[in-house]
């Protein structure tokens, strides 16, 4: 088993700091102000990324960690009664708050990750339903990927009328509360999907074009050798190129062993 604890106290974290009520949370809260005000001068996006009990790991921690390395602050909120949640394949993530602490915070993007039932639960929980519904109703960003767009966003309604994708196995749920398309990673208006674990990069890298621009996704990208324009085509180089010449007819023979038990009359 794995335990990530995804806290991350850096110049950005400090502009935001939740009402929180439970005690890992006090030193960052006493160091916010031993900065100089000019620190606290340069507001960062403020990014809500939501686990539960069966979230996909891959989805939430690649989100997390491409968005943090794009300057926003994300924090990452239990939907369950408890920070540390059990997420798919034997890893723990231990969050940084409650989903209850952070509904009446705005955010710049709610993003959600997938994985089963951790779509479910997110879908169950009442407090990030009204969060993200609150969301849409402002005109910001939100996001999700995998089983999420479909069994979270789609069963609050927030897909109607948009096209949207998710994990293979969701799209005919997917179809009957939006419009259902194959894109790795699909925009829409402020809702951005995409379709699993391995088009996650991509999706967070399409997040953070949208909260900053696409100089600032390059600039994320670009160290993470990740493409990052979705519909360029791979380039193939060969680096050590050979002329191959046949000017004859190939002869080719074939051997056939006999069946020892046969007989040879």
């Amino acid at each position: 088993m794995a335990l990530l604890q995804l806290h991350h106290l850096t110049l950005h974290s400090l502009p935001f700091t939740p009402k929180l009520h439970h005690s890992r949370f006090s030193t960052r809260k006493s160091l916010r102000f031993s900065f100089s005000a000019s620190a606290s001068t340069t507001m960062a996006k403020q990014v809500l990324v939501p686990v539960a009990n069966g979230t996909e790991p891959m989805e939430a921690v690649i989100t997390i960690d491409v968005l943090r390395r794009s300057g926003a602050e994300v924090t990452v909120a239990s939907v369950q009664k408890e920070l540390r949640v059990d997420a798919c394949h034997g890893v723990k993530i231990v969050a940084d708050a409650l989903v209850g602490d952070c509904k009446d915070t705005g955010f710049d993007l709610i993003a959600l990750p997938g994985g089963m039932p951790g779509a479910t639960n997110f879908k169950d929980c009442a407090v990030l339903e009204s969060v993200v519904k609150k969301q849409a109703a402002d005109g910001r960003l939100y996001a999700a990927v995998c089983a999420s767009p479909a069994v979270a966003l789609g069963s609050w309604g927030l897909l109607k009328g948009l096209k949207a994708t998710c994990y293979p196995s969701f799209m005919e749920q997917l179809s009957s509360c939006a419009t259902a398309v194959e894109s790795i990673v699909q925009q829409d208006g402020k809702v951005v999907t995409s379709r699993g674990p391995g088009t996650t990069m991509e999706f967070s890298v399409a997040l953070v074009e949208q909260l900053y621009d696409k100089e600032k996704a390059d600039e994320v990208s670009g160290p993470l050798l990740l493409r990052p324009n979705h519909g360029d085509e791979y380039k193939v180089i060969e680096l050590n190129p050979m002329e191959w010449k046949c000017n004859n007819i190939p002869q080719v023979s074939l051997c056939t062993i006999a069946d020892p038990s046969s007989s040879l009359d």
